[in-house]
């Protein structure tokens, strides 16, 4: 592994911390790309405006007409927390707004698959909906969008993902990542997707004359849900999705959060006074993903819209007890998928370019969590098959793939499938992950043919490890309240938490539950603890090690300790 220190714009930090900026904190956000204090202006009014998003001026007024007329609205949400939160956020919201008959229909991951199908829609229909409308999903739905519109049913695509070559014939489509959308922040996460959606609703009725500005709706009561689906998305978090997170966090430390959000704070054992992103993207986030992975999204949806704090407590510890069923699943199946990969190369060679990994046990709700921590061990890009248990598709192998920086996933599977068509027989997804679906006598061909493109796309220095850190931590810094004082802080993908990297000496090592090492250190003259998680290897006496910053409590102290995350040998 190979340590990358970040550049850190000497004058950019100084002007930060002219302006009152913690010097420490100065030099992490310049080396993030933060040229002065406006861009760490959260305030709402700095959001960039819904009248730059195509589509959604149109949305408002077919949803304001929509209202007007009383007709039904049916919400086709996706089953991760994105689509959960989205969901949460439109029926939230359009009540808010005055609609009063929304109903949402979840797709079964097993039964339905991903996205809006024609018998999803059918179901929609039968529920007697005159407007359906996708949230985190629908940009590539074109054959479900069209068996709506042919069943009478207005269709409006509120998404985020890349589009295919050919678009969904909605009334409307939402989504900054179609072709023609200005809207400078590509990366809203679906839950942002329509909470924009609804400041333009907003703005259309208060023209209309529905409300006037001062009595108008609060439409920040929906913050803490949308910042909790865009955290837990890991969509990268640009300047304009930083402000939607920190507004959500503040209403969440000041108590101001649904019922469901609470109880899943309580679930979890984690604090809302002190929720931090990492609350959102490793504690909620995994609870709310666990229904759509291993049971029913609408338990995920349902914690979210209830206000009754009783009935929030009792989906979130069922939330939470799916999650431990789901880290047990996920456990054994890591376990094996491990050893199937490292069959794939001899001890001492590198891995193969890409990896392929499938086994008739695997369970389809957890193929991608499973990726992604061979992705992380290995440093290549990786897909982990499951077999379908849909009915009907038992010959069908579901995967889901995680890549690596300078790998576009998405665009992977692209090319495989115009150098071999039929061996996928749906595909789609971001740079960083993606789905898709072979048949199972196919999975040799779409092994081969991923692994020629990570030939050709992937060099040595793609495929060498790299870590980005923040340099040396002075010493000065080493205390608990600069660890408060960055916990506060948003960080996420694309402005990543602080990361440390120097040489330490490593005083002595132990053993923790036979799984992480638990360390005695000495940084720049003074002792420390460590613990790496998830590490047994012993390390050599002084030693260049990556660390966050923690504060450890023991029977009322808090001491700082480092948290490793790699090191350079």
């Amino acid at each position: 592994m190979k340590f990358i220190v970040r550049d850190c714009p000497p004058r950019a930090a100084w002007a930060l911390e002219q302006a009152g900026v913690h010097p420490l904190l100065a030099r992490l956000f310049a080396a993030r790309g933060v040229a002065g204090a406006d861009d760490l202006d959260d305030g709402l009014a700095r959001l960039l405006p819904p009248d730059q998003l195509r589509g959604a001026r149109d949305a408002a007024v077919l949803l304001a007409d929509a209202i007007a007329a009383d007709r039904r609205l049916c919400f086709v949400a996706d089953y991760d927390c994105d689509g959960a939160t989205a969901c949460a956020v439109g029926i939230r919201g359009l009540r808010l707004l005055g609609a009063r008959q929304v109903d949402y229909l979840v797709p079964d991951r097993v039964v339905d698959g991903y996205g809006l199908t024609p018998p999803i829609a059918r179901r929609v229909k039968e529920r007697g909906a005159a407007l359906l409308i996708t949230v985190d999903n629908g940009i590539a739905s074109v054959e479900g969008v069209a068996e709506a519109r042919r069943l009478g049913l207005q269709v409006l695509v509120t998404d985020h993902h890349l589009p295919g070559p050919e678009l969904p014939q909605a009334e409307v489509t939402v989504n900054p990542n179609q072709p023609g959308c200005p809207f400078p922040s590509k990366a809203l996460a679906g839950v942002g997707v329509m909470f924009y959606v609804l400041l333009a609703l907003r703005a259309e009725l208060r023209q209309r004359g529905v409300f006037a500005a001062a009595s108008q709706p609060k439409l920040d009561t929906l913050l803490p849900l949308v910042a909790l689906g865009t955290v837990a998305d890991v969509v990268k978090l640009d300047a304009n999705n930083r402000r939607l997170v920190a507004q959500g966090l503040r209403r969440v430390r000041a108590g101001q959060m649904p019922a469901g959000l609470a109880a899943l704070f309580s679930a979890a054992g984690r604090k809302p006074h002190t929720a931090s992103t990492f609350d959102f993207g490793f504690a909620l986030g995994p609870r709310i993903n666990a229904a759509g992975r291993l049971a029913d999204m609408t338990l995920g949806i349902e914690c979210l819209l209830t206000d009754d704090p009783a009935r929030a407590a009792e989906l979130a510890q069922q939330l939470d007890a799916i999650n431990r069923e789901r880290r047990e699943i996920e456990g054994g199946m890591r376990e094996q998928a491990m050893l199937i990969a490292e069959s794939l190369f001899e001890e001492g060679d590198a891995p193969p370019p890409a990896v392929c990994v499938f086994d008739p046990e695997f369970h389809e709700g957890v193929v991608g969590i499973v990726a992604s921590r061979l992705k992380d061990r290995l440093h290549r890009p990786t897909f982990v098959f499951a077999a379908s248990s849909a009915p009907g598709k038992t010959r069908e192998l579901k995967g889901s793939g995680r890549s690596i920086a300078g790998f576009h996933l998405r665009d992977a599977l692209d090319l495989v499938a115009k150098r071999h068509p039929g061996v996928l027989l749906r595909f789609g997804g971001h740079a960083m992950a993606a789905g898709c679906t072979v048949a199972a006598e196919q999975l040799p061909t779409f092994e081969q043919a991923l692994a020629q493109v990570a030939r050709e796309w992937l060099d040595a220095a793609t495929l060498q490890r790299r870590l980005e850190t923040d340099g040396p931590l002075a010493p000065e810094y080493r205390r608990s309240d600069v660890v408060d004082a960055l916990q506060r802080e948003v960080w996420g993908q694309g402005f990543a938490p602080p990361l440390f990297s120097e040489e330490i000496e490593v005083l002595s090592q132990r053993l923790v539950a036979e799984k992480h090492l638990a360390l005695k250190m000495r940084h720049q003259g003074q002792p420390v603890d460590g613990i790496w998680f998830g590490h047994t290897e012993p390390l050599p006496p002084r030693v260049r090690l990556a660390f966050r910053l923690d504060a450890d409590e023991w029977q009322g102290v808090r001491r700082v300790r480092f948290l490793v995350e790699g090191a350079e040998i």
